[in-house]
């Protein structure tokens, strides 16, 4: 996932002597501290300074042609990504905008000086420095400047999405101490994160936006420091980028070998069918498939045959998250943890992975499915540890009982779950008369909307809405576009929705976005399920805090067994691999990293 981050900056008595190289102090005076190339969350960095390319990279690979590629959406309306209102165009983020630093991906969290040449951070990570490189400039030639540096952090946390107030809400003061230099510092000591989330920070022209209005821009392209800029676009139907050829970054280690296309075009799609059928028409040239049906019977004909097409799964090692059926508990319907793990007795992934994804998909049973941060099993030694103050807190089934999604392997089969979810809704004060379940204490039926826009999805939902008709549930099924889903969304108006939360391997500050209780009733925030309980509160800030590599996988997977108990979701599946399609224009380099391949280290061939 793209991380944004968090920051504060410090005044100076160095001036314009922005990219020092000797030892400065810390607030307290007592400490020096060494300007570094690169900074690891834990641990030191892989790559040295003056490094001259990531490995995972080709740093020969030829720049040229144009990448033409689809975006299943009903169009867009902004071309500002930072902003809650309106729908931002496909890239604007990675192409247009560079950041301090930027992160390799094949280390857990590390990241390498960009716009900054060097970053200072003490041991305790109470502040950070970032000394920015002379040479940096936007588009229009303007220098990047500390100024600039603050004045993006302090749009995005007052004029930006409230993500960005919530992930760099530990920001104490910011401080400009010269031209190339500033200084965030930080109100907690022990989030070892700040610094490296502030590096992610994509930075804006401040010149720019000084007589514009940064919640109105609407079409107009903006000025950017990235490798691209917007070259052409079709209101709401395409977007065309074109490289910066004399780009003041194209040489450091941390950009050589990326970014090879001349031109890359987005075109718009509110049909999945018709985009894959134009991809195999050759109106685009790569195809990421999410379609397990797809995949197996679709990607077939002379153009596979003879190689003009290219069929492969790319395998990866990050984690896969949690994707699944998703509760919102803001709902009366879904209040109550007992029936939302009832519900879940009626989804039949073992019927569905047989006979509509081929086989393809493993069972998800953790929010961190993929990696050494799901938990698994009982809680023993420093996990049960972490979670033994808050037992009185938490249902006893943590303690005792591993959690599994339910399953119909076996003999009984769905027949048995069905049994189970009726006896939990029992439990919870339901009872079947005339055929529906209905609630005991106020009369109303148990009844809700599943709301999508993938309209395929169907053929996944419609057995469970099955299923649950079975219990004397009614669920609704509505199909909206694009547009319209992503702004009920953002307003929590919904039932349930599918809903994939993705992961790092290094979880922090974006934990808070996705579970804090603040942020239940926050318009656009990601604690989607409205999950508000103060057991988990106090694990993310944990999580946040956590001193060592060791710790912060015992404190994720606390947290990772708290969520899987309140049943929030139900969970479906995921894959370890990638399933790509593309025209073999396209060359790709030769090592895959751990995080799976970046189409933006790809290039075309001569």
């Amino acid at each position: 996932m793209t991380r944004t981050r968090k920051a504060l900056f410090f005044t100076a008595l160095l001036g314009t002597l922005a990219l020092v190289t000797t030892s400065t102090q810390a607030a307290t005076g007592t400490e020096a501290v060494t300007p570094q190339h690169g900074l690891a969350m834990h641990g030191e960095p892989k790559y040295p300074k003056g490094f001259s390319h990531f490995d995972y990279v080709n740093p020969d690979a030829p720049k040229g042609g144009t990448l033409k590629l689809s975006v299943y959406a009903n169009g867009y309306d902004s071309f500002n990504p930072f902003d809650i209102k309106g729908i931002a165009a496909a890239g604007i983020t990675t192409y247009l905008y560079d950041t301090l630093l930027e992160s390799s991906a094949d280390e857990p969290f590390s990241e390498y000086g960009l716009i900054a040449e060097s970053v200072e951070t003490p041991e305790d990570r109470s502040y950070v420095v970032f000394n920015l490189r002379k040479e940096a400039r936007f588009q229009d030639g303007q220098p990047i400047t500390a100024e600039d540096v603050k004045f993006t952090f302090e749009t995005l946390v007052t004029k930006g999405h409230p993500f960005y107030r919530n992930y760099y809400a530990d920001v104490a003061d910011v401080v400009v101490e010269g031209p190339r230099r500033i200084r965030f510092d930080f109100k907690e000591t022990t989030n070892r994160e700040l610094p490296l989330i502030l590096g992610q920070m994509p930075i804006l022209p401040a010149h720019y936006w000084k007589d514009r209005e940064f919640g109105k821009n609407g079409l107009t392209p903006p000025v950017g420091s990235g490798p691209y800029r917007i070259s052409d676009f079709e209101a709401g139907r395409s977007i065309t980028y074109e490289r910066v050829k004399d780009y003041w970054a194209k040489d450091l280690g941390v950009r050589k070998g990326r970014f090879n296309f001349d031109h890359i075009r987005y075109d718009y799609y509110s049909d999945d069918n018709v985009a894959l059928e134009a991809f195999k028409a050759g109106n685009f040239d790569f195809r990421l498939e999410s379609s397990a049906k797809n995949w197996a019977t679709a990607y077939t004909g002379p153009k596979f045959d003879d190689g003009s097409i290219v069929k492969e799964s790319i395998e990866h090692h990050r984690p896969a998250g949690m994707q699944g059926f998703a509760f919102n508990t803001r709902r009366a319907v879904f209040s109550d943890p007992t029936v939302r793990r009832a519900l879940a007795y009626a989804f039949d992934f073992e019927w569905a992975n047989e006979n509509l994804f081929y086989g393809q998909y493993t069972r998800t049973d953790s929010y961190f499915e993929n990696s050494d941060l799901a938990s698994s099993g009982l809680p023993t030694g420093r996990e049960l540890e972490i979670l033994e103050p808050f037992r009185k807190q938490l249902p006893e089934e943590v303690f005792t009982q591993e959690y599994t999604p339910p399953s119909t392997a076996g003999q009984q089969g769905l027949r048995q779950n069905l049994r189970k979810a009726l006896e939990l809704l029992r439990s919870a004060g339901y009872a079947i008369e005339d055929g529906k379940m209905i609630n005991q204490e106020t009369g109303e039926p148990l009844a809700f909307e599943m709301l999508l826009f993938q309209k395929s999805f169907e053929r996944v939902v419609l057995p469970f809405k099955k299923n649950l008709a079975r219990l004397g549930i009614d669920m609704s099924l509505r199909v909206v576009d694009s547009n319209q889903y992503v702004q009920r969304v953002r307003n929590f108006d919904f039932d349930m929705i599918v809903q994939s939360i993705p992961e790092s391997d290094s979880p922090g500050n974006e934990q808070r976005e996705y579970w804090y209780s603040s942020n239940v009733n926050v318009t656009g925030s990601r604690n989607y399920m409205g999950v508000n309980d103060p057991v988990v509160d106090k694990l993310v800030d944990m999580i946040i805090q956590a001193p060592s590599r060791e710790e912060l996988v015992y404190r994720v997977r606390a947290l990772d067994r708290v969520l899987l108990h309140g049943y929030y979701v139900i969970p479906q599946w995921h894959l370890t691999s990638d399933r790509v399609a593309y025209w073999n224009k396209l060359e790709r380099p030769k090592m895959t990293p751990k995080n799976g391949f970046d189409l933006n280290n790809w290039w075309i061939k001569p």
